[in-house]
């Protein structure tokens, strides 16, 4: 198997030319004097790896992922022991730069058999790639495990998605008081904001969302510096009774989508799950993939970070509006998740139920019209219209639980998240796996 390769920095010199005397598979093509140079290289589809030496401190996640999204399997090589953890924590291929010109040909070699591996699997069960085209090929499938790199000790900590379709159905409402719950009961929680089209979890909470906390974690995540200490630093802290709720709010301004690349998200999620016992995750209603249509090459993808909260998920909870207009909309929805997210078993919550909307006895009816037009499976919740509570909770800018403690909707929300209420001894949090 010839491997052409394209190279970055002198400081490869010593080593390059030493592949060059193996005369072995891996044969330099190319030798770039700037990463820009490098990227245009690899999109020409001319080379399958790139070893980066004297530039290796500017390499980002979504560098990686660009180059991996064409094909190219990326090595950096360093002496630099800081900056080789970087490097591991992008999920980088990283060598010393005075790597024998042996074992670098060894290890080019596997990081271009794994990036094939990869793309092999892309759109199997273990995962369809549709929320970036490089998904298949991101930095943690760029290579082997980075040597010493091991899952952190302790608990790996549950993430659950909250989604719904467009129309308002009460995503934050549900997110942002499942958080609340699960946080007052004892639980270490991280609330989320990755809507990009009407962020809000700020707002709900009464805080100052100038800061986008999770723009911040990406970008730090897309340099390998978000470490838990960090994370714990950009959070927002909410006080519910006596216990601490980190929230990442969300981007100020629907433009800013572009922040949220899906490499930089990965890795916010996997310090989510070092930090927290359950991480909840407010995801934007819109699962659309036109980009696909529009541009011949890698473009950025809107509704990417909802697409890869929704794999990622352990748990995710599909809202709808309880009404005439609110459920057949969540039915096609869900119909449109199935395509996005194969395999994917969402537990259904309908919101806002009412007699009004839907007749007497709304639960029965709702649930016999489910069993009639639903996609199949059970309504996991009815959450019960009071808007007095809701208004209250949004005006105060807290959650239910200090607002409006005995309202029908707050105890309907505990016991979805596993916490008893009404006077019964308040249980520990039980996050539920899909």
């Amino acid at each position: 198997m010839n491997i052409p390769v394209a190279t970055v920095g002198a400081a490869t010199a010593g080593a390059l030319d030493g592949l060059e005397r193996l005369q072995g598979p891996v044969t330099v093509v190319r030798r770039c004097t700037e990463l820009t140079e490098l990227v245009a290289v690899s999109q020409s589809g001319i080379v399958r790896a790139a070893v980066v030496a004297d530039e290796a401190g500017d390499l980002t996640a979504a560098l990686a992922e660009r180059l991996a999204a064409a094909g190219v399997a990326l090595v950096a090589l360093t002496d630099d022991s800081s900056l080789r953890l970087r490097l591991d924590a992008m999920r980088i291929v990283n060598a010393p730069g005075s790597v024998d010109p042996g074992a670098l040909a060894d290890l080019i070699a596997v990081a271009v058999q794994a990036l094939e591996q990869a793309g092999d699997g892309a759109g199997t069960a273990g995962g369809n790639a549709l929320a970036d085209p490089a998904a298949a090929f991101g930095p943690g499938a760029a290579g082997p495990e980075p040597e010493g790199a091991a899952e952190p000790e302790g608990r790996r900590g549950v993430v659950t998605a909250v989604w719904g379709p467009a129309g308002a159905p009460g995503r934050t409402t549900l997110a942002v008081n499942l958080a609340a719950e699960a946080a007052a009961a004892g639980a270490r929680v991280l609330l989320i904001d990755a809507d990009t089209y009407g962020s809000s979890v700020a707002v709900s909470l009464g805080l100052l969302d100038e800061s986008a906390g999770l723009a911040q974690a990406c970008r730090l995540a897309d340099q390998g510096m978000l470490d838990d200490a960090a994370l714990h630093r950009i959070s927002a802290s909410v006080s519910l009774r006596g216990h601490r709720l980190a929230v990442l709010t969300g981007i100020t301004r629907s433009d800013r989508w572009v922040e949220l690349r899906p490499a930089a998200l990965s890795g916010v999620l996997e310090a989510a799950r070092r930090v927290a016992d359950l991480t909840i995750v407010d995801c934007g209603f819109s699962l659309e993939t036109d980009e696909e249509l529009s541009f011949d090459t890698m473009a950025p993808r809107r509704n990417a970070s909802t697409l890869l909260m929704l794999e990622a998920a352990d748990t995710v909870y599909a809202v709808g509006a309880a009404d005439s207009v609110g459920v057949p909309r969540l039915v096609r929805a869900l119909s449109d998740l199935a395509d996005a997210v194969p395999g994917l078993e969402p537990r259904v919550v309908l919101n806002k139920v009412r007699a009004s909307s839907v007749g007497r006895e709304p639960r029965s009816q709702l649930r016999g019209a489910w069993e009639r037009f639903g996609p199949g499976g059970e309504i996991a919740a009815f959450l019960p219209a009071d808007y007095d509570a809701a208004d209250a909770s949004l005006l105060s800018g807290t959650a239910l639980l200090e607002t409006a403690p005995a309202s029908a909707l707050r105890t309907s929300i505990a016991e979805l998240a596993g916490v008893q209420v009404a006077g019964r001894r308040r249980g520990a949090l039980r996050p539920r796996a899909k």
